[in-house]
């Protein structure tokens, strides 16, 4: 069958132009159904995690789905996974019904909601609705390990990627920084890089620190600390309480020192959910069927073989972090006939 691989903008373009072609075929059953997943960065974790998820949603028509070998994907599904800045830019595209899906951070996903926080004084994204939560993402303070930073305190007058401008990373990084007394522009000359382009930066000594949230592993800090070395700043004690106490969608958390070459110890940190939002528009029907493909024990086999996040995207934590956030009709369809809502 084909694959819905994730592919940037650029190429739905493509993707479309070919499922309409199939679908104007004598003979065609069906007409594909597109449906848009915004991800994240190349390097990071909503990428890769997305193309996994789009592909085993997917089934087109004329493919074989539901059968032994096959995806347990929805019938007449053409489901695209796209390359974005990530969280921000992924609930503008959702409300603004350029994206059908996106994937989210928690704490930005309850500020869009509910127009408050980072989404202060602007108009509430009141058509976001949960399909469900992830995995949980840790944030990265990576530094070369061979730089003489120990600790947040030696960030201070230092050039420091922060994440893209529209990403749930620039927020979660401007979070701990602040909690630590730094404040950009003052204590710090932030770079709006996201990982990959920050380890490239480090690599080059033109920055000194890489900031973001991202589940582990991440691709772009293996291969920097494979190649370079690296060493992972701890997030803990008064500091990570103040995030805490800011924004509670965070939580306390360790990125194991088996996560990346080289780290001497397990690191103290801070982790955030990830989560998967709809716009209200979509059909309750889709929904439904995608809500069960994304929960089937193939797409389990798909997601635990194709990630290693994968492991941690499991059904009992399907509602984790929603909030005030409403369910999407046709994903609460699902949760109530599989006994997660009563």
């Amino acid at each position: 069958m084909i694959a819905a691989l994730p592919i940037p903008r650029r190429g739905l373009a493509a993707a479309l132009a070919a499922g309409l072609a199939l679908a104007a075929r004598p003979g065609a059953a069906q007409a594909p159904q597109f449906f848009r997943i915004g991800t994240g960065s190349a390097g990071g974790t909503y990428y890769p995690v997305g193309g996994i998820i789009a592909n085993a949603i997917s089934c087109p028509p004329g493919a074989a789905c539901n059968v032994p070998g096959a995806t347990d994907g929805v019938p007449g599904l053409v489901a695209v996974a796209q390359a974005t800045q990530g969280s921000v830019q992924n609930v503008n595209l959702v409300q603004a019904g350029n994206a059908e899906s996106g994937f989210t951070q928690s704490d930005v996903l309850h500020w869009a909601y509910t127009g408050t926080g980072l989404f202060e004084g602007r108009p509430r994204l009141d058509r976001l609705r949960f399909i469900a939560h992830l995995f949980p993402e840790h944030i990265h303070a990576v530094v070369r390990r061979d730089s003489p930073i120990r600790s947040f305190a030696d960030l201070r007058g230092r050039r420091i990627a922060i994440g893209l401008q529209a990403s749930g990373a620039r927020i979660g990084s401007e979070l701990i920084l602040e909690a630590n007394g730094l404040r950009a522009g003052r204590d710090f000359t932030a770079e709006f890089l996201n990982q990959q382009q920050g380890t490239e930066r480090m690599q080059d000594r033109a920055l000194d620190a890489t900031i973001t949230v991202v589940g582990y592993p991440s691709s772009a800090f293996t291969e920097f600390c494979a190649r370079t070395g690296c060493r992972i700043l701890p997030i803990e004690g008064e500091a990570a309480q103040r995030v805490i106490d800011r924004a509670p969608f965070y939580g306390r958390g360790v990125i194991p020192r088996t996560a990346y070459e080289g780290l001497e110890a397990d690191v103290p940190t801070l982790t955030v959910g990830a989560c998967w939002v709809v716009r209200d528009s979509v059909p309750a029907d889709l929904v439904y069927g995608i809500t069960r493909s994304l929960w089937s024990e193939t797409t389990r086999g798909l997601l635990e073989r194709g990630h290693a996040k994968g492991r941690e995207i499991v059904r009992e934590a399907a509602l984790t972090g929603r909030g005030v956030v409403p369910l999407h009709p046709g994903a609460e369809r699902y949760y109530r006939e599989v006994g997660l809502l009563t």
